[in-house]
């Protein structure tokens, strides 16, 4: 009824100032209206819900984070550390990070359910796959901070992929990338030895194997750096403060392709 609001009105005074032609007019003039309203209304309906969508993502990151840390039965120094970590990639001001540890220490109580939180997570993401991406990417280096994935630990990031429709298989894959990062990371300046099994963590990086064409190559790198992109992840609700933590994850897709691009060169030569 709203969108046929501005019609009916100036249908009526058209019809009434200048007859069947002045009907004709009004009714031109009330769709006019009609779309401005309607333009307006989807403009207030998108900043708000994209809001929402901010506030909902920045305190699931931190109660889950809180979650996954307790999952095991303790917290340990690492966990917080990486937390805090994360706090400073964000470049969080004083009541930003106090809100943050408030939203981190709820997640670690005994009664907290990661359940309500990920439900709404999920409503306010709704198909946007790269955001829900990133969301179990951050938890699974979460998971990570102390060196392994425990049961516990692994119980809760395949209920966060069941709430942000993740399947086992691409659950997987995202794991086995998450963990070639750090593999990658760690081993960039390593001796030769090193290098070759940083090569190979490269192409995990990057989901694929050694044997892999040119041209996939570039295709995977491409799919993956568009993403992860930092501008393409804010505009579509990712809170702006986490913006530093996607650069980090272009700069890990960029090296490993370079690191790649470099060996093969090598080999040609």
């Amino acid at each position: 009824m709203k969108n046929w609001l501005g019609k009916i009105i100036g249908a009526a005074i058209g019809f009434y100032s200048g007859g069947p032609v002045g009907l004709a007019l009004g009714v031109l003039l009330g769709n006019a209206f009609d779309k401005t309203q309607q333009r307006r209304a989807e403009q207030d309906i998108g900043g708000g819900s994209k809001g929402v969508l901010q506030s909902v993502f920045f305190q699931a990151t931190f109660s889950v984070m809180g979650k996954i840390a307790k999952s095991d039965g303790h917290v340990t120094e690492k966990e917080i550390e990486l937390a805090r970590h994360v706090m400073s990639r964000m470049a969080l001001n004083g009541s930003q990070r106090l809100e943050a540890m408030r939203f981190f220490n709820e997640g670690k109580a005994a009664d907290f359910s990661a359940q309500a939180i990920l439900a709404e997570l999920a409503e306010v993401i709704g198909r946007r796959a790269s955001l829900a991406q990133i969301f179990l990417e951050i938890q699974l280096q979460t998971a990570y901070a102390d060196g392994g994935l425990t049961v516990h630990e692994r119980d809760v990031l395949h209920t966060i992929s069941t709430h942000l429709g993740i399947n086992r298989i691409q659950f997987e894959i995202m794991h086995q990338r998450i963990r070639a990062q750090m593999h990658f990371s760690a081993g960039r300046h390593s001796d030769a030895r090193g290098q070759a099994n940083n090569l190979a963590s490269a192409y995990q990086v990057l989901g694929l194997s050694a044997d892999v064409g040119d041209a996939e190559l570039k295709k995977a790198y491409r799919r993956l750096m568009n993403q992860h992109h930092p501008d393409k992840l804010v505009a579509k609700g990712l809170p702006a403060e986490m913006m530093a933590i996607a650069k980090e994850k272009t700069q890990d897709i960029q090296q490993a392709y370079e690191e790649i691009q470099k060996a093969r060169k090598a080999t040609k030569v």
